[in-house]
């Protein structure tokens, strides 16, 4: 019998929600696991928490047999999931005092992408209007659009441009072409008006990116909806957010790495 069928079996008999701790000694108790480690007790909470439905971080598993039925302060008791409730999912608060350190990580690293995107966007809002039409060119290049990462994105530059920024050419030919309008508000929503102004400016061309570091009102969005032309929408988020994920104007200072023993490795060798 594994650690795992172990905590199964105690939670079938006992047909009650426990505490990790309180789960490692009936194991014990019922011999349905003979332990070797110098904590094993941490080894049942690894095992539950890794298994347990609503709770995502980069060592838990696909598979989730456990669900947490409370969680206080200084207790979190788990329940055997039943097979209907294995498909649903569950927003978990958990106690600090019961989270593996891959979970505070994974929380805390989270917070620090969002806090990173917040400043990002600020900087890109105390930059030059110039700059930023040169910002969403290079993304979008370096996201994989045109044929050539810096020889077909071009910033239109022009006054009176009728609302095209910028163009990346998919082709060598020319031949297909991604209209790009940007705009660098810090309070304005883009409303519909300024959409049928873009669309207009593209004439015959089918595909536009739109981007502002602001957002789109509801209006807005239904009319991009129903249009013929291909225009996709990216608000200040989702702009900051593809900037971090393509690391433009942002640089690693320190890599982190997370640690899962290899399950399928040891099986191997057994």
């Amino acid at each position: 019998m594994t650690i795992l069928e172990a905590i199964q079996e105690v939670l079938k008999i006992e047909r009650k929600p426990l505490p990790h701790r309180e789960i490692y000694k009936k194991i014990v108790q019922n011999n349905f696991y003979s332990f070797k480690a110098k904590d094993p007790s941490n080894v049942v909470q690894q095992q539950l928490r890794r298994h347990c439905i609503g709770l995502d971080f980069p060592s838990s598993k696909k598979n989730k047999y456990f669900k947490i039925v409370d969680s206080n302060k200084s207790l979190t008791t788990y329940y055997l999931l039943e097979k209907n409730e294995k498909n649903q999912t569950t927003n978990v608060k958990l106690s600090n005092q019961e989270k593996l350190p891959e979970e505070t990580i994974s929380e805390h690293i989270q917070q620090h992408k969002r806090d990173i995107e917040q400043e990002l966007l600020e900087t890109i809002l105390n930059s030059k209007p110039s700059f930023f039409e040169e910002l969403v060119v290079k993304l979008l290049l370096k996201m994989g659009y045109g044929w050539d990462k810096s020889k077909s994105g071009f910033v239109n530059g022009k006054s009176g441009d009728g609302g095209i920024d910028g163009i990346i050419f998919e082709d060598k030919l020319g031949l297909g072409k991604i209209y790009i309008q940007a705009k660098r508000y810090s309070d304005k929503s883009i409303g519909r008006p300024e959409l049928q102004q873009f669309v207009g400016a593209m004439e015959h061309n089918h595909k536009g990116v739109y981007i502002s570091t602001s957002t789109f009102t509801k209006q807005a969005r239904e009319y991009i909806e129903k249009q013929s032309k291909n225009i996709v929408l990216i608000d200040g988020q989702k702009l900051v957010s593809l900037l971090v994920e393509n690391r433009i104007g942002i640089e690693i200072i320190e890599t982190l790495h997370i640690y899962k023993v290899d399950d399928e490795f040891f099986k191997e060798n057994n």
